[in-house]
């Protein structure tokens, strides 16, 4: 069975929030092995610059390194990633699961996710150009992935 990994930063304190994700987690359990794993946030100041940013993209990269293992596919929601249908991600994801038996999707903090992690990662996508709260991308992540195994396995899904 596929393991899915969402690597995240930061803690979803919303409970309408945790519930969505603990249904979603639930749905999934017939699909996939699901792991979400969250590192702390750094602190934003209220006034920022080029360098404040970087250091704290910097910082929570670091958290996220250590949880970085080589034997997964990575993939980073980035606003410069590339825009996908639910259909293609759904083709996506089992493309990738023919030849790896992990996916870990990655998630920054308040600020996106830095170069060093970019890097690292095989693709990035973007759910919308639109700027969205991480902790709420985190339920459409989980939700599309979700849509891509009902899609995959052609079972009926809401439209």
């Amino acid at each position: 069975m596929l393991t899915i990994n969402i690597l995240c930063v930061g803690k979803i304190k919303e409970n309408y929030l945790k519930e969505a994700i603990n249904e979603y987690s639930k749905r999934l359990s017939k699909y996939c092995n699901l792991n979400i794993i969250e590192v702390s946030d750094e602190k934003v100041p209220d006034k920022t610059n080029d360098n404040i940013i970087k250091n704290i993209q910097d910082k929570e990269a670091h958290k996220m390194l250590s949880y970085m293992k080589k034997d997964t596919y990575y993939i980073s929601l980035d606003l410069k990633g590339k825009q996908v249908t639910s259909e293609e991600f759904a083709k996506k994801i089992e493309e990738i699961s023919k030849t790896n038996s992990s996916i870990t999707f990655i998630i920054g903090g308040t600020l996106g996710i830095g170069e060093e992690i970019l890097s690292i990662s095989k693709e990035k996508i973007c759910f919308s150009k639109m700027t969205f709260p991480h902790q709420l991308i985190r339920v459409f992540l989980l939700e599309q992935i979700f849509r891509a195994f009902k899609i995959c396995k052609n079972e009926t899904y809401h439209r």
